[in-house]
């Protein structure tokens, strides 16, 4: 058995992991291993390696080196060497970014995401054959990008016959609170199992000193064989084995007192093998031959294996603990590291030239511009491999080793960047802050300020930097720079949106970019206009988007802008037909950070026409908000999906969505009012459709205060129809009109689509008996005729208005024709609001329908949508980043629900407004049926 002595005592340990294994068939898992160094993780999961072979798993393993942190993609092409001819089965895309990844390929800058999913695909179909064990060992000492790619899988091995178990130090895992993962604590041996194992390895221990021994390892396996060797070498004693010092200090001391009495050229080969970021043994003689100034053949390595310190089968060479090397790099001197780098660049400047530059800076200390270039380049380098974890780590080393300040904070912007790419906020805030007191040039200056605030689209900005943003477009233009001049003013009028700094700051911004020459109907003119000023300027804004197709002439990035613009100004239905074309290119490239920002503003556009079937892509992209580490977009999407439980009548997690998103919007200096509105927008809809019509009131009532921080000029004129609702229920009809007296007085004589529609409905609702029957109708005929969930609404008003009014017949109709659309839209809640109203007129005997929406989660329905319309397995998971085998296991629970059985009939079930009458919604989303159950996944069913 892998590591025998090290695991005795581990007998429940290793029985919970072996249990996994069993289990796999139906669940795929990840697991990972936390404690200290030497507790015993790597010969837990050696013996979980060797019982998933004994069982027939496909077996993949890598372990993380300390000296290749650097490396991108190292240690995943360890852990695909033995699954990567398989490549060449995978779509195109995915194959040539993973071999890009690899260096094995040209092209240029690949999606992290798309190389991701080129390794779930690998790990997937090999899991077809065999389930797959994915084993990764001191994942702490990863590079970021195999990291990446492994949280990302894991995430998705529940349908898959797949297990991960990764192995970390304590204090330094990382995800270790992604909920993909079961991070289980792996801690010392007790008592018995200590002095077991003691007296296994050394039996001729004196009583005290096998107490000192004992009570020093602290239970620690690596600790109770280690100590008694050491101190068998007379160079490790008492002062080494103090308790003051941490567990693996002392561990390190032991390893290098069996170091001391090597010969010079073996000690100077395991110093080497410490600073190699390769296991390459050929290598690390000819760069250990040249710091010891003469040929250090193969016979020097023995000393070193015959101890027990590297293991080698001749062409590759580790060592047999990660603190060994640790213990030789922080016992050797700083000159003669330096020594070793400069060796190793020599020998790796030809068949390695990136890895050759990060030996030679790590052989210096003083500036040097050369090396800074050519880190700068490698930095390059690993981009185009899509390894901008790893550009990250070598261009802010570039920097520090660059001698002028100016280019040093460059390369530490550059950096800065492609971490905001990333989506990693700690890092850009980080960085900067390093540069923030530097001597930069005027257009880094500019940089800087973007960076200030641009993870959370400057959420928390004060007018005071809006306004040093808006000096410095201007500056840009000064210099013939408008490309940086509408960044920075792209990036002031976002903040703004999200909290309002006051009229004179935002007239300030669209005076500035009306200085910029650019036609009128430029995406980022009109962005920057909708998102300062969409009240003033809307009209303006509106025109202007007339006159471009939905796909922007095929431009993604312009469709994205002119989507923002006409969101903001209200014009909704073009909103979305606009988003729709960079959500569809985003995808397809893999750019999933965009693409969460995407999908959220596009589902808010859909919420707010009614159209809540396009609006439960907020999942998605709350998930993948989430997984890109973007908080403001994550909440933007909770609250969507809250709002969507609202209208449904949902009692899910709704409230515990919104205190979340409540959290992200109040923790910035100045709170996020636009995430407050709508978190108010959503509380107050869901009192609404409970007849809760005071609290409701309350709620809603607060967007539309200034000295509230809800408050938001924007979305105070499309919550106003909701507000003028609850007014009614509750007898404040004179509160409501003067609202909607100042809505009209912002809205002005060429209302924005929403707000047409919000104005028509509120006039009805709050209007007297003698001009109400004449505005119910003109809402009626109005902006929202053609939108089902609008016209429904005034439908059930103005029916509501006749009931009382004793037009009984007449109420009927307009209360059943609200009530089968709401049904139809499954808004059960509103939809029994209109049957209570239908109860009170004398017509009763409805009963409610189930449509698809209501049986499936948003995943599946979109799924389900997907599959309907004739993409297979593998195309929806290249769309949704997921695998195909899960995907047919998605389908294969969607298909009982639905009560068909193969996907002909899918897009017949996902049209019928209605449930098969042998399926009965539950609670929980899900459904029983009577209909035969679908073949497993893989099946030609579910395929």
């Amino acid at each position: 058995m892998a590591g025998e002595g090290l695991l005795l005592g581990r007998e429940k340990e290793l029985g919970d992991l072996r249990d996994r294994l069993s289990r796999i068939e139906s669940r795929g898992c990840g697991v990972g291993l936390v404690g200290e160094a030497g507790v015993g993780k790597s010969a837990l999961q050696a013996a979980v390696v060797e019982d998933a072979r004994a069982r027939g798993f496909t077996v993949l393993t890598a372990r993380g080196s300390e000296s290749e942190t650097h490396l991108p993609f190292a240690s995943l092409h360890q852990v695909l060497r033995p699954v990567l001819a398989r490549s060449a089965t995978l779509p195109a895309r995915q194959r040539d970014a993973l071999l890009s990844g690899f260096g094995m390929s040209d092209l240029t800058s690949p999606d992290p995401f798309l190389i991701a999913l080129a390794v779930l695909e690998l790990v997937v179909d090999a899991a077809r054959q065999a389930p797959v064990l994915l084993s990764l060992d001191d994942l702490h000492w990863m590079d970021e990008p195999s990291v990446d790619v492994a949280a990302f899988v894991a995430r998705r091995v529940e349908s898959e016959r797949v297990m991960v178990l990764a192995s970390v130090r304590a204090g330094s895992a990382p995800f270790t609170d992604d909920p993909s993962m079961e991070w289980v604590t792996v801690a010392g041996l007790d008592t018995s199992a200590a002095s077991a194992l003691v007296d296994k390895h050394a039996p001729d221990l004196t009583p005290a000193l096998r107490e000192r021994v004992l009570r020093a390892a602290r239970g620690n396996p690596l600790a109770l064989q280690e100590f008694p060797v050491a101190m068998r070498s007379g160079r490790f004693g008492w002062t080494e084995l103090s308790d003051e010092l941490p567990m693996t200090t002392r561990l390190e001391r032991a390893f290098v007192s069996r170091v001391a009495h090597l010969p010079a050229a073996t000690r100077t080969l395991l110093m080497v093998a410490a600073l190699d970021d390769g296991t390459d043994l050929a290598e690390m003689l000819a760069a250990a031959s040249i710091v010891g100034g003469a040929t250090v053949g193969l016979e020097a390595s023995q000393p070193a294996f015959d101890e027990g310190l590297l293991i080698s089968d001749g062409t590759v060479a580790h060592f047999r603990h990660p603190l060994v090397r640790s213990a030789l790099w922080h016992a050797t001197p700083l000159a003669q590291r330096q020594a070793g780098h400069a060796a190793l660049a020599s020998v790796l400047s030809s068949p390695h030239p990136d890895r050759a530059a990060w030996h030679r800076a790590s052989s210096i200390t003083a500036a040097d511009e050369r090396i800074a270039a050519e880190l700068e380049q490698a930095a390059r380098n690993a981009f185009r491999r899509g390894a901008l974890v790893s550009a990250v780590s070598w261009l802010r080393r570039a920097a520090a080793l660059s001698p002028d300040p100016s280019a040093r904070g460059a390369r530490l912007l550059d950096a800065a960047e492609i971490a905001f790419e990333l989506g990693r906020f700690g890092q850009v805030e980080r960085i900067r802050r390093q540069v923030a007191g530097m001597a930069l040039r005027p257009r880094d200056q500019s940089r800087l300020a973007w960076l200030e605030g641009v993870f959370d689209d400057g959420c928390s900005g004060e007018s005071a930097e809006v306004r040093r943003l808006i000096r410095l477009a201007e500056q840009a233009l000064r210099t013939s720079d408008p490309d940086l001049a509408m960044q920075l003013l792209v990036g002031a009028a976002r903040r703004v949106w999200w909290s309002d700094p006051g009229a004179d700051v935002r007239h300030e911004i669209v005076r500035t970019v009306q200085q910029v020459s650019l036609p009128e109907n430029d995406p980022r003119l009109l962005a920057v206009c909708a998102l300062a000023e969409s009240n003033e300027r809307g009209s303006f804004v509106i025109g202007q988007l007339a006159h471009w197709p939905s796909d922007a002439h095929g431009r993604p990035e312009a469709a994205g802008l002119l989507g923002i613009a006409a969101f903001c100004t209200g014009d909704f239905a073009r909103a979305v037909e606009f988003l729709s074309t960079p959500v569809d290119a985003l995808r397809s490239q893999g750019r999933l950070s965009l693409l969460a920002e995407a999908l959220a503003i596009r589902a808010w556009a859909a919420i707010y026409l009614g159209g809540f079937e396009l609006a439960r892509t907020a999942d998605e992209a709350m998930r993948l908000a989430d997984e890109t580490g973007q908080t403001l977009w994550a909440a933007t999407a909770r609250i969507a999906i809250a709002t969507i439980g609202a209208i449904r009548g949902s009692h899910g997690p709704g409230a515990e969505l919104l205190t979340a998103a409540e959290r992200v919007a109040v923790r910035t200096p100045i709170a996020t009012s636009s995430l407050l509105a709508g978190v108010q927008f959503a509380r107050g809809l869901a009192e609404l459709g409970s007849a809760r019509y005071e609290q409701a009131y309350g709620q809603l009532r607060r967007v539309f205060d200034p000295e509230d921080p809800a408050f938001q000029r924007a979305q105070q004129v499309w919550t106003l129809s909701y507000l003028a609702e609850a007014a009614v229920h509750t007898g404040r009809q004179d509160e409501g009109r003067a609202l909607l007296v100042g809505i009209e007085r912002i809205a002005g004589n060429d209302p924005s689509p929403a707000a047409r529609i919000a104005l028509e409905y509120s006039r009805a609702v709050l209007a007297d008996d003698t001009t109400a029957e004449v505005l119910f109708r003109q809402a009626l005929d109005g902006g929202g005729r053609r939108l089902p969930w609008h016209r429904a609404r005034a439908e059930l008003a103005y029916g509501s208005w006749l009931r009382r009014h004793r037009r009984l017949v007449e109420s009927r109709t307009m209360l059943r024709a609200a009530r089968d659309a709401f049904d139809t839209l499954g808004a059960r809640a509103w939809a029994e609001r209109a049957d209570q109203e239908l109860r009170a007129t004398g017509e009763k005997g409805w009963l409610p329908t189930v449509g698809p929406s209501e049986l499936l989660s948003p995943q599946e329905a979109q799924i389900a949508e997907l599959a309907a319309q004739g993409l297979s397995n593998r195309e929806i998971g290249q769309r949704l980043y997921l695998s195909h085998r899960t995907i047919g296991s998605h389908l294969y629970r969607i298909f009982p629900k639905l009560g068909i059985t193969s996907r002909a009939q899918l897009r017949t079930a996902l049209t019928s407004g209605t449930t098969p009458s042998n399926v009965t919604a539950t609670s929980g989303g899900t459904a029983t049926s009577g209909a035969p159950q679908p073949r497993p996944p893989g099946s030609d069913s579910v395929r």
